[in-house]
């Protein structure tokens, strides 16, 4: 069985090499079809440029110099050996005209065309304005001649196009936008045509248009005639407002881009037609927009224009089996999130829209469902697309949850969906659910900080007469569900067997790794931090100092489990290095704060008229060593921590230096405390310059039994604070007889570790040798 398992792997492994082959192919030969069709478009305009050229060089030739006939041209054709190169004499009087001719072409054909229909324009438009403001010419002259203006700019297009192809499409683009310009200007400034004929004229001119630029198979057509449309309402607004008129005007325009995204592959019309519309629609949204008089109106529009530019996006997609990138997914994001974001404004400015935000969100979320279906069902593209449309589905219905729901179960939805997504993204290798789940587990956590800031904070501080259940409450229901997700997710992103799709991003693995892990960590460690907090709060206020205990112990405790955990099993250098800091600051918060309260509960104990109650039980000085079984436990896994492998960094003699500090810190308290326990003053001068000389001797003969230098280094340092304190502090605060004992005992304490240093003197010399 055990063979036919491996077998079985070895065959798992295979289809997985082959499957990501097979993708690998696909991608190819959609490259190479794109890459044949542009090498298709530049030989036709290559082949245009070259008959213009024969003829223009068929004019200036020779006769003599004309091929004869078609093997003779052949021959003329063929290149020249090796050894027989050409003389200068032919090759340069070819090459440098040539190079002249082509950069006089496009200034000459292209570039100065353009720039006189421009010019034309303008030219026209100012003279239209000072006819007007000086009424030299009635409004229905002014409409005639500009409508033969463009019909004559038409018919001279179009008798020029068979010989001059490029200056006959840039007279036709500035003939549309001159018939778009007198039409909106007939309609909307001067009331010449009714609505009906006025719409019908410039949908007769959007057909034009996309018939033309279709034959033409120019861009500058699309663009100049549709794209430039787009200004005309804002050059010749009287502030009327009336917005139908415009929203309907560029409608039609982008209609007229919808068609021709059936036919050609123009994506710069796109952007530009996109761009355009939603600044003129949020434009006015934000400057003219009324709830009262223009909410219909407002949405109405707002979902015309989100469907024409999806479907314009899902055209050009379908039509070129174009692969899905990262300019499509921020520009569908755009229109999607332009369309919700105005929406939801327009919906929560109405008294009864307000009320539906949640099934607008849902709606948001059917209609991409509908369209990933249809993607799905019909094969129309490839996975990337199907995957990003099924995304959007799924985004919306995240957005959903907080607009429709409140509190809780907003945060277990989105843990929820966050480890779906991830799931789907990393063990199917569908690269674009991946990048959905990290926003969906970052709204996790921000909601889950909310909800706690509603619970503890509002809820609960707020409410003092409601008692809330430790533990077994909503909140740490919905924390410990929220670890839970983000402990899934790092299993996955840590398990080899479904490898992160980025490998060649690795510090992007460890950003990822170190993210999610400070995350689950941070949840479990405050979900059981808060409870203490909520638990003491609602208890007596000469509480207090047990709840500053017990949340040091707590993250004494926690780190401790972490750096076994750590120690054991994960090795993890990058975390080791963080859970050391960590460490080593809870350590210093235990010697501080945690040593001052343990001091304040002993002063409790010791004078219960600190109390409301009046009574001390022996738990004040129990929890003491509750404290320092905790602390022992931290300090234990530093000292493991400083002699693991995995950490590259030694960090022993840091740690050593740390674990005799905080030692000698805790004696130093523990003496202290059973001094003040037993009625004695002056604890702090006698007894502890003593302890201290003690300690110093110990830390010599550890030294020199394990040859452990900086160890005898720390011996002297201690010593010289112990007679330091000795000489400016305690000599001033002592009587004779209490001077005379640390005097003695030090000086004996000195004599001793001289001896040692005298009779150990060869350890410190192999040491020098080594």
């Amino acid at each position: 069985m055990a063979d036919n398992q491996k077998y079985i792997n070895e065959l798992l492994q295979k289809l997985a090499i082959l499957s990501r082959k097979q993708e690998e192919f696909r991608r190819e030969i959609l490259n190479l079809k794109q890459e044949i069709l542009d090498l298709k478009n530049a030989e036709d305009q290559a082949k245009q440029i070259a008959t213009s050229d024969s003829k223009n060089l068929s004019q200036v030739q020779p006769l003599e110099s004309r091929p004869q006939n078609i093997s003779e041209s052949k021959e003329e054709k063929k290149p020249a050996p090796l050894s027989t190169p050409q003389p200068k004499s032919v090759l340069n009087p070819i090459s440098k005209p040539k190079e002249k001719s082509n950069w006089e072409k496009f200034v000459g054909e292209n570039l100065i065309s353009k720039i006189g229909v421009i010019i034309l324009i303008i030219g026209v438009a100012i003279g239209g304005k000072y006819s007007i403001e000086n009424d030299l010419i009635s409004p229905l002259t002014r409409i005639i001649l500009g409508y033969c203006t463009g019909i004559a700019l038409i018919a001279i297009g179009m008798k020029l196009k068979r010989k001059y192809e490029n200056f006959s499409a840039v007279l036709v683009s500035g003939a549309m936008t001159i018939l778009y310009f007198i039409t909106f200007l007939a309609y909307s400034l001067y009331d010449l045509i009714p609505q009906l004929f006025a719409f019908a004229l410039m949908v007769l001119f959007t057909i034009f248009t996309v018939f033309a630029a279709i034959q033409y198979n120019r861009q500058v057509i699309a663009h100049i005639g549709l794209v430039g449309a787009y200004a005309v309402p804002f050059l010749l607004s009287d502030g009327s407002g009336r917005v139908a008129i415009l929203f309907s005007y560029v409608t039609i325009i982008n209609i007229g881009i919808l068609i021709l995204s059936f036919k050609k592959y123009w994506k710069s019309l796109y952007y530009s037609s996109f761009l355009l519309t939603w600044l003129i629609y949020f434009s006015w949204y934000a400057v003219k927009y009324e709830t009262s008089i223009h909410f219909a109106l407002a949405f109405t529009f707002l979902f015309v224009f989100f469907i024409i530019f999806y479907l314009i996006f899902l055209l050009y997609k379908l039509n070129r089996k174009e692969k899905f990138g990262t300019t499509d997914v921020l520009l569908q994001l755009a229109n999607a999130f332009i369309f919700y974001g105005i929406g939801c404004s327009i919906l929560s400015d109405h008294e009864v829209g307000k009320e539906l935000l949640g099934l607008f969100t849902i709606g948001n979320a059917l209609i991409h469902f509908v369209v990933s279906v249809m993607i799905y069902r019909l094969k129309l593209a490839d996975r990337n697309l199907f995957y990003f449309v099924s995304g959007l589905v799924l985004v919306f219905i995240s957005i959903a949850f907080p607009v429709q729901l409140d509190g809780n179960w907003v945060t277990l939805l989105w843990a929820t969906e966050a480890v779906l997504l991830f799931w789907i993204g990393r063990t199917q290798r569908v690269p674009i659910y991946e990048k959905l789940a990290y926003p969906v587990i970052a709204l996790t956590f921000f909601s889950l900080l909310q909800d706690w800031w509603r619970y503890y904070a509002e809820y609960s501080y707020d409410n003092t007469e409601i008692i809330t259940t430790p533990i077994f409450n909503i909140s740490v229901l919905t924390s410990l569900l929220c670890a839970a997700s983000f402990g899934y997710i790092l299993f996955l992103h840590r398990n080899d067997s479904y490898p992160f799709q980025w490998l060649k991003y690795k510090t992007w693995y460890q950003l990822i790794s170190l993210w999610i892990s400070a995350m689950f960590l941070f949840v479990v460690y405050m979900t059981f931090f808060l409870e203490i907090i909520d638990y003491y709060e609602t208890l007596a206020f000469d509480k207090q100092d047990f709840m500053g205990v017990w949340l040091i112990n707590y993250t004494l405790a926690f780190l401790s489990i972490i750096s076994f955990l750590n120690i054991a099993k994960f090795k993890n250098m990058i975390f080791g290095y963080i859970n050391i800091a960590l460490n080593l600051f809870a350590l210093l918060m235990f010697l501080t704060s945690g040593l001052y309260l343990l001091s304040e509960l002993r002063n409790v104990y010791l004078d219960p008229s600190l109390l409301e109650s009046g009574e001390a039980s022996s738990f004040y000085i129990g929890i003491r060593y509750i404290s320092l079984v905790f602390c022992a436990i931290l300090l234990w896994t530093l000292y493991t921590y400083a002699r693991q492998r995995f950490l590259k960094t030694s960090l022993i003699v840091l740690i050593d230096v740390v674990l005799q500090i905080s030692i000698i810190w805790i004696l130093s308290s523990e003496l202290i405390h059973w001094l003040d326990m037993a009625g004695y003053t002056s604890s702090d001068k006698l007894g502890l310059s003593i302890l201290w000389g003690i300690y110093s001797l110990f830390l010599i003969v550890m030294g020199f039994w394990k040859k452990i230098k900086h160890m005898r280094v720390m011996a002297f340092i201690l010593f010289g604070i112990t007679l330091v304190k000795l000489f400016l502090y305690d000599i001033a605060h002592l009587n004779t007889i209490s001077k005379t004992i640390v005097f003695v005992s030090l000086g004996i304490l000195l004599l001793i570790i001289s001896f040692l240093y005298n009779k150990y003197k060869h350890i410190i010399t192999d040491e020098v040798k080594d």
